[in-house]
């Protein structure tokens, strides 16, 4: 059997051995998610919540922008709390003084340390036992909890209406004034504000753990991290230096063919720009207005964190909140990359394929129209969801479910599915006569094609989730798209791109190309696929999931430990001839990937994956400090690459501003850094310590985040994202040059110029 036979087979192996992992865990993420019970009452009898009190408040929740405004088990945003920390925090505060009164006939916070600690047993034992029913369905409170449980929904009712009282608060947290319309919605939404936070401090049946394993950190409630965290912590940092030591020993012994000599000549400027590859044009376009957009809405989200509902002066809050901006900010984002990425396998599959399919350029044509109509039916419909202006079931269908990353209305889900597939079939259908041939580069065009099936078809997990589906399974499935299919299948299919570009330049031969590109992927499935898990430790999963997470993810980082050295010799490499001039842009951003591999998905990445470290990080800078320089630093900059490769090819008469590209190129990974080092990585160290000292709500509550030290850090994030603003103006400034006013090149060995322009014309 052949090496490259064996790798496929190996990778067929791993694949489905962990898929099949990873549907057997949803199996029991699904027995073992938190109840909903059917009621809530008191020790009197009283109804306190029912269980359409519980659903309903969570549609309500996802009305206001859900994990966009503040968090639920870490996952959201970063200005105002995490709801379900809050929540218990205050109720086991007003639990303490109603204890206290009942005993002292004083409040709690009069009393003296032994006395205290008497009242925090009390409270203990009243929180986390279990209380819960499941032959009726009930959830039984005692009298005490009950009143403190409507002291604190008092709270949450006035704070997401218009009580003047409360201002102050809604501004630091960035909300606007009457966030939920109605007095009922606001009673629902704070029963599912408890139902979240009883979960969270209760312990599972038969264990001495909550149902989010004890997460958030607070010790006065008695949620500390259990044994199994340190355990696990402990073997994921084990598994990932074993791996780097296999994947070094391995990269060291293994046979290092000589480089094939560089060709004296640009092999692909003789490529033929057909109708179809030309139509790609305005995705690159768009790519470039989305960006554009994404860094405004970025800057106004950070406003927003020291100025609450102003901008400048403006109170932009009454008519684009907080949530609103950083839901677009966070969707656009991901289109924006992923519009690159699709463009470029529009762009290359005929020229891979060898011919146009008959009515290629019309495809292309209306996946464009579908695109732009889903961006802008799906942020129109979330802009009036968030303005309370749908009801609860045509929010889910239209306007904003409140899911991070996935917050697209089911209607423009379904259309965005629709659009992958026609983006299948045209990428399909143009590989089809490369995927016939039996020539050297045959396994990484499979590889290609694959990987463009997987994008396509694992959106659809998107669509897993309905209405009234468990919280912890909307999770589970919302981590398959967000992990699997934006972190995992574009990787595979970026590998196979780059490594098709690389044999065609006659960097490297195609045999030695797809033994790379395989066991590169198998090495990043082996820890991609269940290493979803990692996202998945406090959102009411059993402990296997921490188990599988933490080993898996920590081989996640073990491909990223060497990937920077291959692209630096195959960087020097092309260096040695003149004409690779012309792609250096492309290829310095492909070499600023493996720079930001390393660090924004290796090093600040595996900061926070370990379940110790998550126990205490979720839902900090920390975490967003790893979201930024992984998302723009490795996708980002490799959408930025593929989108200059495709240029090339659109435009190969045209003359580069070679100034224009430096300066965006050195802007974009400065102010990338800058932000992280003068802004994401302080505040997060800062908060870390916060939650050490007091409990996570500590760190996330208004006490906190509205410290000068903290406003300080926001501002410092100006020079960081002007100078990346600066960046995005240049190459949106060079593209569109490209266009109005194209430079004509001298042409190569002696070819008329005027063959070149046909082609690109």
């Amino acid at each position: 059997m052949s090496a490259t036979r064996k790798l496929w087979t190996a990778l067929g192996l791993l694949l489905a051995a962990s898929f099949a992992v990873l549907l057997w865990m949803g199996r029991e993420i699904y027995h073992a998610a938190p109840p909903v019970p059917e009621r809530v009452v008191s020790a009197s009898g009283a109804v306190l919540y029912t269980r359409d009190d519980i659903r309903a408040g969570r549609e309500v929740w996802q009305t206001t922008g859900g994990q966009q405004l503040g968090s639920i088990w870490g996952h959201g945003a970063y200005v105002a709390p995490d709801w379900s920390a809050d929540w218990l925090h205050r109720e086991a505060l007003a639990l303490l003084d109603l204890i206290a009164q009942r005993r002292h006939g004083q409040d709690y916070a009069a009393l003296d340390a032994a006395q205290k600690a008497g009242i925090e047993a009390e409270m203990r034992a009243a929180l986390r036992p279990n209380t819960y029913d499941a032959a009726t369905g009930t959830l039984s409170v005692s009298a005490e909890r009950a009143a403190a449980m409507r002291e604190v929904a008092a709270h949450y009712e006035a704070l997401f209406g218009s009580d003047p009282r409360l201002a102050k608060l809604r501004e630091d947290y960035a909300m606007r004034d009457a966030t939920v319309d109605t007095a009922a919605h606001r009673h629902a939404l704070t029963a599912f504000f408890f139902w979240s936070a009883w979960a969270a401090v209760t312990e599972r049946p038969g264990a001495s753990v909550s149902y989010t394993q004890n997460w958030p950190y607070d010790p006065l409630l008695g949620n500390e991290p259990p044994p199994s965290l340190l355990l696990w912590s402990v073997f994921s940092v084990l598994f990932m230096v074993a791996g780097i030591g296999a994947l070094a020993w391995h990269h060291a012994a293994r046979k290092h063919e000589p480089l094939p000599p560089v060709p004296s000549a640009d092999p692909l400027a003789g490529l033929t720009v057909t109708p179809s590859m030309r139509a790609t044009a305005k995705y690159f376009w768009l790519v470039l207005a989305m960006f554009l957009a994404q860094i405004l809405l970025g800057a106004t989200t950070a406003h927003y964190q020291v100025e609450g509902q102003v901008v400048y002066g403006v109170r932009l809050a009454d008519v684009l909140p907080y949530a609103l901006t950083r839901t677009w900010h966070t969707e656009l984002a991901v289109l924006w990359i992923a519009t690159a990425w699709l463009a470029t396998g529009l762009l290359i599959a005929p020229a891979i394929g060898g011919r146009e399919p008959r009515l290629q350029r019309l495809g292309v044509n209306v996946l464009f129209g579908a695109l732009v109509a889903v961006v802008v039916g799906a942020f129109a419909g979330q802009w009036f969801g968030v303005m309370q202006k749908l009801g609860l079931a045509e929010n889910f269908w239209l306007g904003h479910q409140g899911w991070e990353y996935t917050d697209l209305g089911r209607v423009w889900q379904l259309g965005l599915f629709a659009g992958l597939l026609l983006w299948l079939f045209l990428v399909g259908r143009a590989l089809w006569p490369a995927l016939r041939k039996r020539d050297g580069s045959g396994s990484i065009v499979s590889l290609l094609f694959l990987s463009t099936v997987a994008i396509a078809l694992f959106y659809g997990a998107a669509l897993m989730w309905g209405r009234h589906t468990h919280i912890a399974m909307v999770e589970y499935w919302r981590w398959w798209v967000v992990h699997l299919w934006v972190e995992g299948f574009f990787e595979v299919f970026a590998t196979a791109v780059i490594a098709l570009l690389f044999t065609r330049f006659g960097l490297v031969r195609a045999a030695t190309a797809t033994t790379s590109v395989l066991f590169a992927t198998f090495v990043f499935m082996s820890g991609g696929v269940l290493g979803t898990f990692h996202h998945l430790y406090f959102s009411g999963t059993p402990t296997a999931v921490i188990a599988l997470g933490a080993s898996f993810s920590a081989l996640e980082v073990v491909p990223l430990a060497l990937v920077g050295v291959e692209a630096w010799e195959t960087w020097k490499h092309g260096r040695a001839a003149p004409w690779m001039a012309r792609w250096r842009w492309p290829l310095a951003f492909f070499v600023a990937v493996a720079f930001w591999n390393l660090v924004g998905a290796g090093l600040f990445g595996f900061l926070v994956n370990p379940p110790l470290s998550l126990y205490y990080m979720q839902g900090l800078n920390l975490t967003a400090l790893h979201a930024h320089t992984a998302l723009f630093g490795v996708y980002g900059m490799l959408g930025v690459g593929l989108m200059l490769f495709c240029l090339r090819l659109l435009k190969p008469a045209a003359v580069w501003d070679e100034s224009l590209l430096k300066g965006a190129f050195w802007c974009l990974n400065l102010g990338l850094a800058l932000m992280a080092a003068l802004t994401l990585l302080p505040m997060g160290v800062l908060q870390l310590d916060a939650v050490l000292s007091h409990g996570y709500w500590f760190a996330r509550s208004e006490q906190f985040m509205q410290q000068p030290i903290i406003h300080l850090l926001v501002w410092l994030r100006v020079p960081g994202d002007t100078i990346f603003s600066v960046g995005a103006l240049l190459l949106g400034w060079f593209v569109l040059r490209l266009w109005i006013a194209p430079r004509a090149a001298i042409a190569p060995r002696g070819e008329p110029l005027t063959a070149l322009r046909r082609r690109a014309d």
